[in-house]
């Protein structure tokens, strides 16, 4: 059987629900990475959050821009090395108060009104992750009725369709959404265009002189054959069978409307549901089909957890997530492969114009948390964790366009706070620049030297996956050697044994024990990003035989780079610094950074580096159970070879009552902050339990849990242009068997619990690795 055929619902490459959504939280989700749709599915009284990537609330933070204290530089050193890191705190906040970036906000509702015809019957609500469609469906007294939706990836528009009975219909616009402020003015109209036409329009302006001016929808309505009426801003159509919605979205910088030019774009295209369907699925569904995972369809004994999950498949997505959520202490391996396709839709669906943000690209109220913005520390490197391995390049290009769109305000940070060439990134940004003013007495980002490196590395990753040498000669390689340039001239200072010393530098978001303030003096973070920067400029210049001067300055200063400690305790500190030392319960592991996704320290490589890695892994307490906490915890612990420790943090997710019915994820167990980390970096973290790829070695399976003892994936984009087109595996007969095919000739050592194979790999052929016995 096709693993994407998907009108059963009880496919785990669609989600359904046979309730609407008693929240906005619980809303099915469709985006094209700019325009995103939140349907709540309610038969009689439905709602559809639009949003858009771009639309943020402005507060007046355009003009902020990074302190300019790089005349003060060795003074920040000196009060640094000396144990007085407030006062250098101090310097950079010159007295601010913290400054937040601006927040994401929702769009405008459209809200759907019929008339009940006796009790709802057969109510279903599903979206197809193949084809980004929403459909929600019931049955009355007055026959079938069935709504879809999508967002065109091909034609940037929202596209919904209504049929039923020919009874009234009632379509409104609204700004009426939780937490709204006051001086957010909103205008909402309709208007009949003649027969069987109709418009709804959405104006709204911002508070004035703090950024741009407001944002605007227009719904395009085909009803063929129906009578329209408007009473007030509220739609009245009656008779028709068959209803078109097309809507366009769009945030303006100066004041005015764009209503008639938004509308013409619309007249444009066909009105015609399918039509538009069938030109988004030509781009949407093969990108979505890169990639897939069985896990419950390979034979198993009829009591074994695999059986009992693929017997239950059918269920709708909420009531899997209860049943996990009620056995947490296992995992469900039906619940984990329909996340694992839930999540590359979702990234899918975000990215575009942007990459995700904290939330995606959806929102149902005002007030995000975090501002729901990128939080570059962590947050958003984590939801790219699975973009190339799960080979959604879309996902890349998004990121790449965020870069592109500030890198000069990383050089604009550089030159600011230290007088030096090269790029510094801010540690958050809401996607309209990358100024680095978020910070105060108590948060010393300008201290955060690794953003530009941890930023680029997924870029850098997609390179090395793909080859795409024009990608690098255009825009990456000359980013990467701006990324070497900073830490060139930053590193000027050296300790008693000829080391290069990096001061001031922060772990995200910690502080040294026993320390006063948080700016300290090379935090590992940022040690293992200076030496990737360094040594990704000198991989690319080399490939393209560039900059050999260069290269030579960087390999020596290579030289002269601090090695990391180990502790008394046998764990690797997160400051390679005599006497500093990190708290045990914090949600950050920044300084694992070596280990993931960098595979600078490995079990195979620098096995005691390896295990000191570990034991301050396995050492870390909890703090808040963030997901984005366990989430990094996991990815490291499966670098690290640890398939209980893996397990045993993806169990706090999954267990931890943090997916809502739409399996968008919490920030927190109980559902508290709705929050992407989980629901999008799990696809990632699920391929990382299954391969680990770098150039020129694969290992399979190196952190597998026990639950997951038999499975498939297909499609899986790995570091040295390898595709794993097929990993198959059955444990309980000793048997795994990759295919794999190489864009370019190769040897590749494959690797399978404790197995080895040497491939020999022709350019476009497929080969096999199988290992018996195991």
């Amino acid at each position: 059987m096709n693993p994407l055929h998907t009108n059963d619902v009880r496919g785990s490459h669609a989600i359904h629900d046979t309730t609407p959504a008693a929240r906005w939280e619980d809303a099915f989700l469709a985006g094209n990475g700019e325009y995103g749709i939140m349907v709540e599915g309610g038969p009689h009284r439905e709602r559809v959050v639009l949003n858009h990537h771009r639309y943020v609330l402005p507060n007046g933070t355009r003009h902020l821009r990074a302190a300019e204290t790089a005349d003060r530089l060795e003074e920040i050193r000196d009060l640094v090395l000396a144990g007085r890191a407030p006062e250098a705190q101090r310097i950079w906040a010159g007295g601010e108060e913290l400054r937040w970036t601006q927040s994401f906000h929702p769009g405008h509702a459209l809200e759907i009104a019929t008339p009940a015809h006796g009790p709802v019957r057969d109510y279903l609500r599903r979206t197809g992750f193949d084809t980004g469609e929403i459909t929600v469906d019931w049955q009355d007294d007055a026959g079938p009725w069935r709504r879809r939706s999508f967002v065109s990836r091909a034609d940037a528009v929202v596209v919904q369709e209504f049929t039923g009975p020919p009874a009234e219909l009632r379509l409104r616009l609204t700004g009426d959404l939780p937490g709204c402020p006051e001086d957010v003015r909103h205008r909402c109209t309709a208007a009949g265009l003649g027969p069987g036409r109709a418009l709804l329009n959405a104006r709204a302006t911002y508070p004035p002189g703090l950024g741009a001016y407001g944002f605007e929808a227009v719904l395009l309505v085909h009803a063929p054959g129906a009578r329209i009426d408007t009473d007030g801003d509220v739609l009245i159509l009656r008779g028709a069978r068959r209803v078109l919605l097309l809507g366009k979205l769009e945030r303006h910088e100066r004041p005015g409307r764009r209503t008639a030019e938004l509308q013409r774009a619309l007249d444009l295209l066909p009105a015609d549901y399918d039509t538009l369907l069938a030109a988004h699925t030509a781009l949407h569904t093969p990108a979505y089909r890169r990639a897939a995972l069985d896990l419950t369809g390979a034979p198993a004994a009829e009591d074994s957890p695999v059986a009992a999950s693929a017997a239950s498949a059918g269920l709708p997505a909420a009531d899997l997530a209860e049943r996990q959520r009620k056995s947490p202490d296992a995992l469900d391996p039906a619940l984990l492969e329909l996340l694992f396709h839930s999540g590359r839709y979702l990234l899918l669906s975000a990215s575009g114009v942007l990459p995700p943000r904290l939330t995606g690209l959806w929102i149902g109220a005002w007030g995000a948390a975090w501002c729901g913005d990128f939080t570059t520390d962590a947050n958003l490197n984590l939801q790219l964790a699975g973009a190339n391995l799960a080979a959604v390049p879309e996902a890349v290009h998004a990121h790449a366009a965020l870069v592109r769109g500030q890198v000069a305000d990383w050089r604009a940070n550089a030159r600011a706070l230290y007088g030096v060439r090269g790029l510094l990134a801010p540690g958050r940004t809401d996607g309209e620049h990358g100024h680095l003013f978020h910070l105060d007495d108590d948060w010393p980002w300008p201290a955060w030297l690794a953003g530009a490196d941890w930023l680029l590395h997924p870029l850098h990753e997609y390179w090395r996956t793909t080859g795409d040498d024009g990608f690098l000669r255009a825009e990456l390689a000359g980013w990467l050697i701006e990324a070497a340039e900073f830490f060139e001239d930053f590193l000027t200072r050296t300790d008693d044994r000829g080391h290069v010393v990096f001061v001031p530098s922060y772990s995200p978001e910690i502080a040294p024990e026993g320390v006063a303030g948080s700016a300290s003096v090379n935090a590992v973070m940022d040690v293992a990003a200076g030496r990737h920067a360094l040594e990704s400029a000198i991989e690319v210049c080399e490939h393209l035989a560039v900059e050999p001067a260069a290269v030579a300055r960087w390999r020596a200063l290579l030289s002269r780079f601090p090695p990391y400690l180990v502790n008394p305790a046998g764990r690797l500190t997160e400051w390679a610094w005599p006497g500093l030392d990190g708290n045990l319960d914090h949600r950050h592991v920044s300084h694992l950074y070596p280990v993931w996704p960098l595979h600078e320290i490995t079990r195979d490589t620098s096995p005691e580096l390896a295990e000191a890695a570990h034991r301050a892994l396995a050492g870390r307490g909890d703090e808040n159970l963030s997901a984005h906490g366990s989430l990094h915890r996991a990815l490291a612990a499966a670098r690290l070879r640890d398939a209980g420790l893996a397990r045993a943090n993806l169990l706090k997710i999954l267990g931890g009552d943090m997916l809502f019915r739409s399996l968008m994820s919490s920030h927190n167990p109980g559902l508290e902050i709705y929050n992407a980390d989980a629901a999008i970096t799990l696809p990632g973290l699920v391929l990382e339990l299954l391969v680990d790829a770098r150039p020129g070695r694969l290992d399979l399976l190196p952190a597998l849990p026990a639950e997951l003892a038999r499975g498939t994936v297909r499609g899986v984009a790995c570091q040295g242009r390898v595709t794993v087109e097929e990993l198959a595996w059955d444990l309980p007969a000793g048997t795994v068997r990759a295919v794999l095919r190489s864009a370019v000739g190769q040897t590749l050592d494959v690797h399978c619990r404790g197995a080895r194979r040497s491939l020999v790999l022709a350019a476009g052929t497929a080969e096999a690795a199988v290992f018996d016995g195991l």
